[in-house]
């Protein structure tokens, strides 16, 4: 495997044990899971360790969460105020998704201010039913601030008195194209550290290195610490518009932030047709697939991974 060198010299990599690997192996064998399967998750830890497949890196120790659990993660799917539709659909997609005990995963759907008469009671009958919209005070944009004012927000608006310190461990910002597994993401989460956390795919699509470019915008993920610091530091404000991935990656640089990375190729990647540098095959060891443009690609996806698989027989209905 190729390793990466952050550029740093305050950086530096933590070389898991032999013994630590043998464990991974061991338990990668109990439990009948491909070898493979399980560096995919766990490929930052293993970093420096020489293996057949490219991976990314991360840079500090990653058992300081590894005891706990209970873990935090909000996912916010940036979307537009009339796409009712799709905001139905991806309900369906992530309610029927199950997570381990301990974890809580919330997902909100992120648009700015309401412009329309119907908007203000069709948005207004989502949210009394659903509760799970976040309307941001912003003018509906993609590339002029609107991630810089969804991240932002987060900590004012989940700041309760009674709630959990942080009120999530990691918050996402992901595209309404994305097809999301909260299962894997939230395996691929569990040995990462909980401060100062980039994770996601990086740019460009051939890299393996998360220290070179930015995340791709199909879904980033960061620890909550992040998101107060994008609260209070003046930096984004000076840089609000262009490409919202590249400019959040920015960001990160310019601030000096996220020194512990993740690369989460290629468990996360474009939908393989048409065949891109970013595209990969279908595969058991997803995250997210992005780019479901059209109903035939979401289908494709859905049934790929056998997502009807836990539907109950019932006299009410006959489904071949």
């Amino acid at each position: 495997m190729k390793n990466y060198t952050p550029r740093s010299e305050g950086r530096k990599f933590i070389i898991p044990s032999f013994f630590f690997i043998i464990a991974l192996c061991i338990l990668a064998f109990i439990n009948e899971v491909r070898f493979d399967s399980l560096l995919s998750f766990g490929r930052c830890a293993l970093s420096n360790v020489p293996m057949n497949n490219n991976n990314g890196s991360l840079e500090t120790p990653l058992l300081s969460s590894s005891s706990d659990d209970e873990i935090r993660i909000l996912i916010g799917i940036l979307t537009l105020p009339d796409q009712y539709p799709r905001r139905h659909f991806l309900r369906m997609i992530y309610g029927t998704q199950v997570v381990p005990d301990g974890v809580k995963v919330d997902v909100k759907f992120v648009f700015c201010n309401l412009t329309k008469e119907d908007q203000k009671v069709l948005v207004a009958l989502e949210i009394m039913r659903f509760d799970d919209i976040i309307i941001l005070n912003c003018n509906e944009n993609m590339n002029k601030g609107k991630t810089h004012t969804y991240f932002s927000s987060l900590p004012e608006l989940f700041n309760e008195t009674d709630a959990p310190n942080p009120p999530y461990h990691y918050v996402m910002k992901a595209d309404d194209d994305t097809y999301i597994r909260l299962e894997s993401l939230v395996a691929s989460l569990r040995p990462l550290p909980r401060e100062d956390l980039y994770y996601g795919y990086v740019i460009p699509c051939p890299s393996m290195d998360p220290f070179v470019h930015y995340m791709s915008g199909m879904g980033y993920l960061v620890s909550w610490d992040i998101a107060v610091w994008l609260k209070d530091s003046e930096i984004p404000k000076k840089h609000l518009e262009g490409p919202e991935d590249k400019v959040f990656g920015d960001w990160i640089r310019e601030g000096r932030r996220g020194k512990n990375r993740f690369n989460a190729k290629w468990s996360m990647y474009n939908f393989p047709e048409p065949p891109t540098r970013c595209t990969h095959e279908l595969w058991p060891d997803t995250i997210a697939v992005h780019l479901l443009k059209n109903q035939e690609k979401w289908i494709r996806t859905l049934n790929y991974f056998n997502v009807t698989s836990n539907l109950k027989p019932s006299k009410l209905y006959h489904i071949p």
